[in-house]
């Protein structure tokens, strides 16, 4: 079973109202690239991947005119996807919804949140004190976790796709305000990921075979301020690797190397700068799916041999979106 989490970066604007592809000349929300080029290489990766199942992260939006399910059913039937189905959770204000596309025909999956004293509902508020105040501050999700229940003809299974507060300090004024911002959303990111692990730890405690996937906007090392906490959000998410552990092999490159190269999901372009690369994309196991001979790729256009040898694929990749795709392949 091959499972992937995909960050597609403005996807939603590539479709109107009526959940219809734009696919035309006009520039896309991507630096230099139009909606046609976009929508034909995303149609060539998700065609290429052929995946029982992609978490789409940042997936387009639903609001009183617009449909998430409705778009993404849309652009599976234009493609001849078989991931084919769509599931949601909570929607959100941003655009950017959390989104399930799967292979009705091996696999079904339903939205089932789950809720308890120590870790809330994703939709809802949670206090952690992450400071010196010992004051607790209030924290939410601004796009709330996917949790979804899935049976396979090998039995149920858990996923939980993410896409955690970014650290960027978007807004700041001047250097001070960039610290002090940068410093805050942090704050907010950990405590997103202590909560996604209290969920973590109840999944394990009940016995479920559980997949965390999607976009961390962290990662070991990634910034000077984890110095501050201590750790990363992702280390917070995996825990100890052991019984209770999570498990992704990039995730615990990164923790275990203080030098040296590292695998790379995302390559963002800054302005007359060279591109910036960073490893924020995770796709986590639980010990029952460890054994179950998993694979791990990550679909890089430079990185990885094959779409590298591929000039379509290698091409498709780098215009689809910033981030790229995370591939699991499971022996189930």
């Amino acid at each position: 079973m091959r499972i992937v989490t995909y960050n597609v970066e403005w996807f939603n604007t590539l479709f109107d109202d009526a959940g219809r592809l734009i696919d035309d000349d006009s520039w896309s929300s991507r630096w230099n690239v139009t909606k046609r080029q976009q929508t034909a290489a995303l149609g060539h990766v998700f065609r290429s991947l052929d995946a029982d199942a992609v978490m789409v992260i940042e997936a387009p939006d639903t609001n009183r005119r617009r449909s998430t399910v409705r778009a993404l059913t849309q652009f599976a039937r234009d493609f001849d996807l078989r991931a084919r189905a769509v599931r949601t959770g909570f929607p959100n204000e941003t655009q950017q919804q959390i989104a399930l596309m799967f292979d009705p025909a091996v696999m079904q999956a339903g939205h089932d949140p789950k809720s308890s004293p120590d870790a809330p509902a994703f939709d809802g508020k949670y206090r952690v004190d992450l400071d010196v105040d010992a004051q607790p501050e209030t924290i939410r999700w601004s796009k709330p976790p996917l949790e979804v229940a899935v049976i396979t003809a090998a039995g149920p299974l858990r996923m939980i796709g993410v896409h955690a507060k970014s650290k960027a300090p978007h807004g700041a004024e001047d250097g001070a305000a960039a610290v002090r911002i940068a410093i805050e959303n942090r704050r907010k990111q950990l405590a997103q990921c202590v909560w996604l692990r209290k969920r973590v730890d109840a999944h394990l405690a009940a016995g479920d075979d559980l997949i965390v996937l999607g976009d961390f906007n962290d990662g070991p090392g990634l910034d000077e301020y984890e110095k501050l906490f201590g750790r990363s959000g992702v280390e917070i998410v995996l825990g100890e690797d052991g019984p209770l552990g999570l498990y992704d092999p990039h995730g615990r490159m990164a923790l275990g190397r203080k030098v040296g190269a590292l695998p790379t999901t995302a390559r963002f372009k800054r302005k007359d700068q060279p591109y910036l690369q960073a490893l924020l994309d995770y796709v986590m196991v639980s010990p029952g799916l460890r054994v179950k001979a998993p694979q791990w790729q990550i679909w890089h256009p430079f990185d990885h041999p094959t779409c590298y040898h591929d000039p379509v694929l290698r091409d498709a990749l780098l215009l689809a979106s910033d981030h790229f795709p995370v591939v699991l392949d499971l022996g189930i």
